[in-house]
C-alpha cells in the first residue's frame, strides 16, 4: 500500500465497522482476540455521557487503523492491575484496549494519531491518564517501544495475561503460535502532555 500520510482519515467507531475492525485486530494480534460478542461489549465500554473513545483511521475506504479505549468506569480492576502504584485513582483513568495498525503502512503515526484522539475524548469525561497492557513479546517489541515513545510508563509486567482467553476463548497468539504465554506489561500514560 503506498498512502501518504496527509490522505489519512479519522473517524469514530460506529457498530457498522464491525467486519472490517475485526479482521483488522486479528490480523495484527491473532484469530479470535476480537469476535462479534466481545467487539459489542467493547464498543459500548467506549462510549459515556455522549463521547466516543474508540477511533479507526482509513486510508480511503480501506480500513488501516483501530484504537479501541474504554470509557473511566467502564472497565475492569483485576488481578493484572496494580492501583497502589498508579498515579491517579482509576475513576480518572481510561483503558487503552486495543491498538491495530495495517502492517503495510506502519511507522506513519498513524498509532499516535488515533492515541491522540481517544485521549482528547477521554479527557472530556475528566480522565487525567490511560492505564494499558502492553504486549511486551510484539514482533520487534513494537507496542512496549509505541507506547513508550509516547509517554507510557511501566508500573510492572504481568506473565501470562492472555492465557486464560487463549485457553477459554479460542485466541491464537501470534507469537505463542496457539496457547498465549506472553507477558503484559501494565503502562500507565499521563495526560499532562496531550
Amino acid at each position: 500500500m503506498n498512502t501518504a500520510t496527509d490522505s489519512i482519515h479519522y473517524r469514530e467507531l460506529t457498530a457498522a465497522d464491525e467486519a472490517a475492525v475485526i479482521v483488522l485486530a486479528n490480523e495484527v494480534h491473532g484469530a479470535n482476540y476480537l469476535t462479534g460478542t466481545n467487539f459489542a461489549d467493547y464498543l459500548e465500554r467506549g462510549q459515556l455521557n455522549g463521547v466516543n473513545l474508540n477511533w479507526l483511521a482509513f486510508a480511503g475506504e480501506q480500513l488501516v487503523g483501530v484504537r479501541l479505549t474504554f470509557a473511566p468506569g467502564k472497565w475492569d480492576i483485576d488481578r493484572y492491575c496494580t492501583p497502589s502504584a498508579w498515579p491517579v485513582p482509576a475513576e480518572a483513568m481510561c483503558y487503552f484496549k486495543c491498538a491495530a495498525v495495517d502492517a503495510n503502512i506502519r511507522g506513519a503515526g498513524i498509532g499516535r494519531n488515533l492515541l491522540e484522539r481517544s485521549i482528547g475524548a477521554a479527557k472530556q469525561l475528566g480522565c487525567r491518564a490511560g492505564l494499558a497492557h502492553i504486549w511486551m513479546e510484539s514482533p520487534n517489541n513494537s507496542a512496549f517501544s509505541y507506547f513508550s515513545r509516547c509517554g507510557g510508563q511501566l508500573i510492572t509486567e504481568h506473565p501470562g495475561r492472555w492465557y486464560e482467553i487463549s485457553v477459554n476463548d479460542g485466541y491464537h497468539c501470534l507469537v505463542c503460535d496457539g496457547i498465549c504465554h506472553c507477558t503484559a506489561g501494565e503502562m500507565i500514560l499521563p495526560f499532562d502532555n496531550y
